[in-house]
């Protein structure tokens, strides 16, 4: 099985290029952008040694497809997707920000709630909850988008403040947040799922918010099975849940937390497989359709410059 970890590409225009951990970002006349999603997997901030085949796809088609659904609430950087592992956009100037938003207080900021925190990110959290539990209302927050290191946890007050984002912008961003949050719940609703939290990134162009990245993905978001999470909650047990969670926890399960001494385990090709099985399965469980795999006929990074470069052509005309 194939899978794109590295691209070098040199596309007609192109005037700048930047590689993330899993997604590399090829600037167009400083103006378009191209979004490659690579088969990188991450986890412990820390890319492991080998890709994982059409994880790149699954992602890049659930955000386009998020992105597609959302148009009414607010505008995107989405133009078109002529790669099932790319798209391509409007170049934003993004807001130094990650919007997070809550629904269920899980994950970080339970462990933070069992630790006696009261209030994350300016938001005062009610005395007696309990892990899974649902929020009165969703919550908002932020972290700071950091360049290097990890993302910090910011107010809105802070934020404001600091002349990170305007309060006017801050409001705007605070709003599409909720709406493309409910918009998101809605879908999962339909799907017999539970959209827990997840994070939003916008960008600013031409004085407008737009919103960036992606969208709804299991790797930007945490999904519950509705079925039986009354029960779970209930009975104080762990809820199933849809999210990369089980890359991580099969690194703990081998002593792997990118800590000091710690060595990255073998990622056998068996085991790129069984993950490459599970992110399809997250993709069918989250949008509802089967998965159809791209052509793995011809070497992925061709067929993506080649496709690319056509569409590129298109703009020019």
């Amino acid at each position: 099985m194939k899978a794109l970890t590295r691209t070098d590409f040199n596309f007609e225009g192109q005037t700048g290029v930047y590689r993330g951990k899993t997604r590399d970002c090829y600037y167009i006349n400083d103006d378009i952008m191209v979004m490659v999603a690579s088969d990188r997997i991450s986890a412990f901030d820390v890319v492991l040694p080998k890709g994982i085949p059409f994880k790149g796809q699954v992602l890049n088609q659930i955000a386009a497809k998020f992105l597609d659904a959302t148009t009414d609430i607010c505008p995107n950087w989405k133009l078109a997707t002529p790669d099932p592992q790319v798209t391509v956009g409007l170049k934003c100037e993004g807001f130094k920000v990650e919007m997070i938003i809550r629904g269920i207080l899980t994950g970080s900021a339970w462990r933070e709630y069992k630790a006696g925190c009261r209030e994350l990110c300016g938001v005062k959290l009610p005395e007696g909850m309990r892990e899974n539990e649902r929020f009165p209302e969703p919550i908002i927050t932020p972290t700071t988008k950091a360049d290097e290191g990890h993302d910090m946890n910011i107010s809105k007050e802070d934020i404001i403040a600091q002349g990170i984002v305007s309060a006017e912008d801050y409001a705007i961003l605070e709003d599409y947040t909720r709406k493309l949050f409910a918009r998101g719940q809605e879908i999962a609703a339909k799907q017999g799922l539970i959209l827990v939290d997840t994070k939003y990134e916008f960008g600013k162009r031409d004085g407008k918010v737009y919103l960036i990245d992606e969208v709804h993905t299991p790797d930007s978001s945490r999904y519950f099975y509705a079925e039986g999470y009354e029960e779970k909650f209930e009975a104080g047990q762990p809820q199933k849940q849809l999210s990369k969670e089980f890359v991580r926890q099969w690194l703990i399960d081998h002593n792997f937390m990118n800590e000091p001494g710690q060595t990255m385990p073998e990622i056998t090709d068996e085991y790129a497989e069984s993950v490459a099985d599970r992110y399809i399965e997250l993709y069918e469980h989250i949008v509802g359709e089967d998965f159809v795999k791209a052509t793995t006929d011809e070497d992925i990074a061709s067929r993506i410059e080649k496709r690319v470069s056509e569409y590129l052509k298109t703009l020019k005309a």
